[in-house]
């Protein structure tokens, strides 16, 4: 096959595909019927004598061969893109609706002065917060569902670090440190807490899915060690609400104990073993890695400004 004689509109399809890993979802994205989408892999197929792209169950997997294509078609596709057509994009005019799942504490903290900024700079710019009701925000964001995905993903993240190729991008925000939270009349309160003291007491967690089972877990039976986990919700309010009222006590990264309302009713105490720090991650599509207002977005989010309101540096 000559370079001369290929098509290079298969190219964008292929860049489609790859990015969206669906047929339909590239067909939707390039305004295609998903059958012209299927009749471009083909001959891109036939073109470069590879099968390129599987289908499976949910979509398509690529090959070795599409693989190793992809950053190169990719970046040679941005860079005409910006060459034919560089996008600006003016914030006082600008319209768009950014969908992004995080958990409460973590939208009670970072989105009032995003929200703030868009009052006096961007009219036309809405956020519509959806709840983050898992670990594993990928399949949203390759739907199309979500824009952004903001929380503790260590399982995706490590994926993403060790991936040479795919279409989820991410960034880390800040980190923090973990602490045990109790009330101020707790008993443990006023004492050294050990980790004897810390396994006898009834215990909150904090989880999306409802399963009784947290980092913390994996922890102490390294020590060979257990707790009761007596009740789970999916909310730091209300984990703050209940602990503030009970005797039970659970475990929070440090900045997000000003997000259950309660701070003044609650003590934080250094926990009696060793906890890995909790990493917050922005997830996004390859999709909107070059648009304008994602990139914006994503900016404000990184801001100091923006981070200085949980006290933590990026």
């Amino acid at each position: 096959m000559s370079f001369l004689t290929l098509d290079l509109n298969l190219l964008r399809v292929f860049d489609a595909v790859m990015t969206e890993q669906n047929l339909t979802r590239a067909a939707n994205r390039l305004a295609m019927t998903q059958p012209a989408v299927s009749n471009a892999v083909k001959r891109l197929r036939d073109s470069l004598g590879d099968e390129l792209l599987i289908r499976t169950a949910h979509g398509v997997k690529p090959t070795a061969r599409a693989e190793s294509l992809w950053p190169a078609v990719r970046q040679a596709l941005a860079d005409l893109e910006e060459a034919v057509a560089p996008r600006s994009f003016e914030l006082a005019k600008a319209h768009a609706t950014f969908r992004i799942a995080m958990a409460d504490a973590t939208a009670g903290l970072m989105l009032p002065p995003l929200v703030r900024l868009i009052e006096k700079e961007a009219p036309g710019i809405d956020i519509r917060v959806v709840p983050l009701t898992t670990r594993e925000p990928r399949p949203q964001l390759l739907r199309g569902d979500i824009d952004l995905a903001i929380g503790f993903f260590p399982g995706v993240v490590a994926q993403l670090q060790g991936a040479t190729e795919t279409p989820i991008r991410h960034e880390r925000l800040y980190s923090g440190q973990y602490v045990c939270v109790m009330k101020k009349k707790h008993p443990l309160a006023k004492e050294d807490l050990t980790v004897d003291k810390y396994c006898e007491a009834n215990h909150l967690l904090v989880s999306f899915s409802g399963r009784a089972r947290g980092l913390v877990d994996d922890a102490l039976m390294s020590l060979g060690r257990q707790r009761r986990i007596l009740l789970t919700v999916n909310q730091f309010f209300t984990a703050g609400k209940v602990v503030a009222a009970s005797d039970l006590i659970m475990v929070l990264p440090r900045h997000l104990i000003e997000a259950t309302g309660m701070t003044n009713h609650l003590v934080a105490k250094e926990l009696p073993f060793a906890m890995p720090e909790v990493h917050i991650d922005m997830l996004w599509h390859e999709r909107n890695a070059r648009s304008p207002g994602h990139r914006w977005l994503r900016e404000q989010l990184r801001e100091s400004d923006v981070l200085s309101n949980i006290g933590l540096e990026s």
